[in-house]
């Protein structure tokens, strides 16, 4: 049996941990927490298992690559919601939605009442969209928690440490995914700023994600049930800035309000700031020194992409098959 220490409990270390794991791997989690929370990226995610629509601005892999998401997910937690995205824009901004349907695929058009009977709290403010009808999206933390409280069951021993990578890979095989934390070691990873609102509105009921168009920021809010809605997000060049900033949070809410007048009323419930990493062509790397790997920069891309990482990670140290994200460049 393979012994591998993973350091770093977010969503990619914790399917990687699931990956090894189904491969026979006795594994031991390192990470400076005892808990999931507000200190990672994972938590403050939007859960959108939508391959097609970051086809807009994402390179080709992660269309293909995420596509194996969702299935992924529905098997290790059982709670994906499967009602696909809706893209729509203002009147006023029909140019961004045939700029966005001229660069991806797998949706259907639709007119302003096919809009209205798919999320009938959108009324008759939007006259055309995009249905991305096989898309999908879960709730982050249930979706951490689950995957977590599998992997202990399984046998998977989680240790609170602030660990050092190679330190540990001296004593044997050893996985960094320490996401931003490991700029430390990645020299050309950086850090890419995102701010995020919950919002508590009951008036309004959602059925999926919808991103909406907007010239300024492109908005998309993520249906958590009970009322409960994630509004996102900033991408903001930096790492700079532990607090939203108040341009953010203006331009963010008046999209909302553009999307339907009663968030207006709604209740910001929480706010939530981290640094995505991101390598310079925002795709994620593998890299291999000896027994040490590290597996990073998900960017935006975390759910969607963590399963296909953790997928390559499993077939180099088990097939010694080289990953089409392999990086052999030095750190």
């Amino acid at each position: 049996m393979t012994d591998i220490t993973i350091i770093g409990a977010g969503v990619a270390g914790l399917c990687i941990a699931r990956a090894l794991l189904d491969r026979g791997a006795r594994i031991t989690m390192v990470d400076r927490q005892s808990e999931p929370g507000p200190h990672a990226c994972s938590w403050w995610a939007g859960g959108m298992l939508a391959p097609f629509c970051e086809g807009e601005s994402a390179e080709e892999p992660v269309v293909r690559l995420g596509s194996e998401a969702a299935e992924w997910w529905a098997a290790q937690t059982g709670a994906v919601v499967r009602h696909g995205s809706l893209v729509v824009s203002p009147n006023r901004d029909k140019s961004d939605l045939v700029r966005f349907a001229r660069r991806t695929s797998g949706y259907r058009k639709l007119a302003g009442p096919e809009i209205a009977a798919l999320e009938p709290d959108l009324g008759d403010r939007f006259t055309s969209g995009l249905f991305f009808e096989t898309e999908a999206h879960l709730a982050p933390r249930a979706a951490l928690a689950h995957l977590r409280a599998g992997l202990a069951a399984d046998g998977v021993t989680f240790v609170q440490e602030n660990a050092d990578p190679d330190a540990c890979a001296k004593r044997g095989l050893t996985i960094d995914c320490r996401g931003f934390q490991a700029r430390d070691a990645l020299r050309d990873l950086r850090g890419v700023k995102g701010e995020m609102l919950v919002l508590s509105c009951p008036e309004i009921e959602l059925h999926r994600p919808i991103r909406l168009l907007h010239p300024r920021v492109p908005l998309y809010i993520v249906p958590r049930g009970d009322g409960i809605f994630m509004l996102g997000a900033t991408m903001i060049e930096g790492s700079a800035g532990k607090h939203v900033t108040a341009r953010s949070m203006l331009e963010l809410l008046s999209a909302a309000y553009a999307l339907n007048p009663a968030f207006g009323e709604a209740e910001v419930i929480e706010i939530g700031v981290d640094s995505r990493p991101a390598f310079p062509d925002n795709m994620p790397r593998i890299r291999r020194d000896g027994n040490l790997i590290r597996a990073n920069g998900l960017y935006r891309h975390g759910f969607l992409l963590a399963p296909a990482l953790a997928r390559m990670v499993a077939e180099l140290i088990f097939d010694n098959k080289t990953p089409e994200v392999m990086d052999e460049s030095a750190d």
